[in-house]
């Protein structure tokens, strides 16, 4: 193992181009790698995020669409574990979008490695958000509606064994996603307290609220816009937001059915074929 990280102006886009190249193999060819932090002593988020967006760039290029970002590290207790003191994102990538039919997704358990799920709430941003310090109030405001979502967490990093470089530069754990039926009523909710409750082959497992993301998930929606704007990547109208988990996530694999309740809205459930 290095013996110190490598700051991100000294990482080469040779460095840069290379990393993001292993990780799109793994993806594809479905192994893991020994986490970045070990092999090539990168710990910064700045190297990191150059990885996740260089990778992104190499999906784009072979057809892959983005239809949004996700939030990460949103809960204290993970960010303590983590020793970081504010979330990460990710890209939402088209190909791993399970839409569900009256209620019910399939996703195919061959495609992924070490597949988690967890419940979160999906913002559809109906404005682009675009100007400086962007605010939980101005966020709900450009929100067109939101909607019960499952996400696929998934790691090409050897059994979970993840710092924060690490997940943000394999695209925040990005695995897959389904979401329930888009709710214009759910602005006018207290997001805070909404509730939820994942079932596991038809046991409920985890129970959780909004306020497990950032204490509101606008707040984290809120902190993804002004990231993302320090990039120069504004949030765009069309683009669907995953907020962060609102409890804990539960392991999945083939043959298991995962179903997630939430207040107000009808049950979604995913099927790991």
């Amino acid at each position: 193992m290095p013996e110190q990280s490598v700051a991100s102006s000294s990482v080469t886009e040779a460095t840069i181009a290379t990393l993001a190249q292993r990780l799109d193999r793994a993806w594809e060819e479905r192994f893991t790698i020994a986490p970045l932090t070990e092999s090539e002593g990168i710990e910064d988020a700045a190297t990191a995020y150059r990885i996740q967006t260089h990778w992104t760039t190499l999906r784009l290029a072979r057809g892959e669409r983005i239809i949004g970002r996700k939030i990460g590290l949103t809960s204290k207790v993970v960010q303590e574990q983590m020793g970081v003191n504010e979330p990460d994102y990710g890209t939402l990538w088209a190909s791993r979008y399970f839409p569900a039919v009256n209620g019910r997704a399939e996703a195919p358990a061959a495609i992924f490695l070490q597949p988690r799920v967890e419940g979160e709430l999906a913002f559809l941003i109906g404005e682009t958000l675009d100007w400086p310090e962007i605010t939980p109030q101005q966020v709900m405001a450009a929100t067109a509606a939101l909607a019960a979502a499952i996400e696929i967490v998934d790691s090409r990093i050897d059994r979970w064994r993840i710092k924060l470089a690490d997940t943000i530069a394999d695209n925040a754990s990005y695995g897959g996603i389904t979401l329930g039926p888009w709710s214009k009523a759910l602005r006018g909710s207290d997001l805070r307290t909404i509730g939820m409750v994942m079932s596991h082959n038809g046991k409920p497992t985890v129970f959780g609220a909004g306020a497990a993301a950032l204490g509101h998930p606008a707040v984290a929606v809120a902190w993804l816009a002004n990231k993302l704007r320090s990039f120069g990547i504004p949030l765009q109208a069309g683009d669907i937001v995953i907020s962060g988990a609102l409890a804990a996530t539960i392991p999945a694999q083939q043959g298991d059915i995962f179903v997630l309740e939430m207040h107000g809205q009808p049950p979604l459930s995913l099927r790991f074929t």
